[in-house]
Protein backbone atom coordinates (compact mmCIF):
# COMPACT_ATOMS: atom_id res chain seq x y z
CA UNK A 1 0.00 0.00 0.00
CA UNK A 2 2.94 2.29 0.67
CA UNK A 3 3.73 2.23 -3.05
CA UNK A 4 0.15 2.43 -4.32
CA UNK A 5 -0.18 6.20 -3.96
CA UNK A 6 3.23 7.00 -5.44
CA UNK A 7 6.72 5.61 -5.98
CA UNK A 8 8.92 5.69 -2.91
CA UNK A 9 12.32 4.74 -1.64
CA UNK A 10 13.02 2.19 1.07
CA UNK A 11 13.76 4.57 3.94
CA UNK A 12 10.53 6.46 3.31
CA UNK A 13 8.59 3.18 3.32
CA UNK A 14 10.24 2.20 6.60
CA UNK A 15 9.23 5.53 8.16
CA UNK A 16 5.61 5.27 6.98
CA UNK A 17 4.78 1.58 7.28
CA UNK A 18 3.61 1.77 10.89
CA UNK A 19 0.64 3.95 9.87
CA UNK A 20 -1.05 0.77 8.62
CA UNK A 21 -0.91 -0.85 12.07
CA UNK A 22 0.80 -4.10 11.07
CA UNK A 23 4.14 -3.26 12.71
CA UNK A 24 4.66 -1.61 16.09
CA UNK A 25 7.48 0.90 16.11
CA UNK A 26 9.91 1.19 13.25
CA UNK A 27 9.99 -1.71 10.83
CA UNK A 28 13.38 -3.42 10.62
CA UNK A 29 15.15 -2.11 7.49
CA UNK A 30 16.52 -5.53 6.59
CA UNK A 31 13.00 -6.97 6.54
CA UNK A 32 11.67 -4.18 4.32
CA UNK A 33 14.51 -4.38 1.80
CA UNK A 34 14.28 -8.19 1.72
CA UNK A 35 10.56 -7.96 0.93
CA UNK A 36 11.14 -5.28 -1.70
CA UNK A 37 13.73 -7.49 -3.45
CA UNK A 38 11.32 -10.45 -3.32
CA UNK A 39 8.46 -8.36 -4.71
CA UNK A 40 10.74 -7.11 -7.46
CA UNK A 41 11.80 -10.68 -8.26
CA UNK A 42 8.12 -11.64 -8.46
CA UNK A 43 7.42 -8.80 -10.89
CA UNK A 44 5.16 -6.90 -8.50
CA UNK A 45 7.53 -3.99 -7.90
CA UNK A 46 10.14 -2.32 -10.08
CA UNK A 47 12.96 -0.05 -9.02
CA UNK A 48 15.46 2.39 -10.44
CA UNK A 49 18.30 4.44 -9.04
CA UNK A 50 17.68 8.18 -8.70
CA UNK A 51 20.73 10.43 -8.50
CA UNK A 52 19.12 13.81 -8.05
CA UNK A 53 20.57 16.51 -5.84
CA UNK A 54 23.79 16.38 -3.90
CA UNK A 55 23.03 13.38 -1.71
CA UNK A 56 23.69 9.72 -2.38
CA UNK A 57 21.74 7.83 -5.03
CA UNK A 58 18.42 6.35 -3.86
CA UNK A 59 16.64 3.30 -5.20
CA UNK A 60 13.04 4.29 -5.90
CA UNK A 61 10.41 1.55 -5.96
CA UNK A 62 7.03 1.54 -7.67
CA UNK A 63 4.23 -0.96 -8.16
CA UNK A 64 4.00 -2.64 -11.54
CA UNK A 65 0.64 -3.19 -13.24
CA UNK A 66 0.73 -6.78 -11.95
CA UNK A 67 1.54 -5.47 -8.47
CA UNK A 68 -1.54 -3.23 -8.57
CA UNK A 69 -3.68 -6.19 -9.63
CA UNK A 70 -2.33 -8.34 -6.79
CA UNK A 71 -2.91 -5.50 -4.32
CA UNK A 72 -6.54 -5.22 -5.47
CA UNK A 73 -7.05 -8.96 -4.91
CA UNK A 74 -5.39 -8.71 -1.48
CA UNK A 75 -7.61 -5.76 -0.49
CA UNK A 76 -10.72 -7.73 -1.50
CA UNK A 77 -9.49 -10.65 0.64
CA UNK A 78 -8.83 -8.32 3.58
CA UNK A 79 -12.34 -6.84 3.24
CA UNK A 80 -13.76 -10.34 3.59
CA UNK A 81 -11.57 -11.00 6.63
CA UNK A 82 -12.63 -7.70 8.17
CA UNK A 83 -16.29 -8.62 7.63
CA UNK A 84 -15.69 -12.01 9.27
CA UNK A 85 -14.02 -10.36 12.27
CA UNK A 86 -16.85 -7.85 12.60
CA UNK A 87 -19.42 -10.67 12.52
CA UNK A 88 -17.48 -12.51 15.21
CA UNK A 89 -17.22 -9.39 17.40
CA UNK A 90 -20.91 -8.59 16.97
CA UNK A 91 -21.94 -12.13 17.91
CA UNK A 92 -19.66 -12.04 20.94
CA UNK A 93 -21.19 -8.75 22.06
CA UNK A 94 -24.73 -10.13 21.70
CA UNK A 95 -23.88 -13.22 23.76
CA UNK A 96 -22.04 -11.12 26.35
CA UNK A 97 -24.99 -8.73 26.62
CA UNK A 98 -27.44 -11.65 27.04
CA UNK A 99 -25.25 -13.21 29.75
CA UNK A 100 -25.10 -9.91 31.60
CA UNK A 101 -28.90 -9.59 31.47
CA UNK A 102 -29.45 -13.14 32.70
CA UNK A 103 -27.25 -12.51 35.76
CA UNK A 104 -29.35 -9.54 36.84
Amino acid sequence: MGLFSRPSYGYELIKNIQQFGFVEGQAPPGMIYRHLRQLEGDGLVSSEWKTEGTGPAKRVYCLTAEGKDVLAVWVDYMKGQANNLNTFINQYQVVQKNKTRSRQ
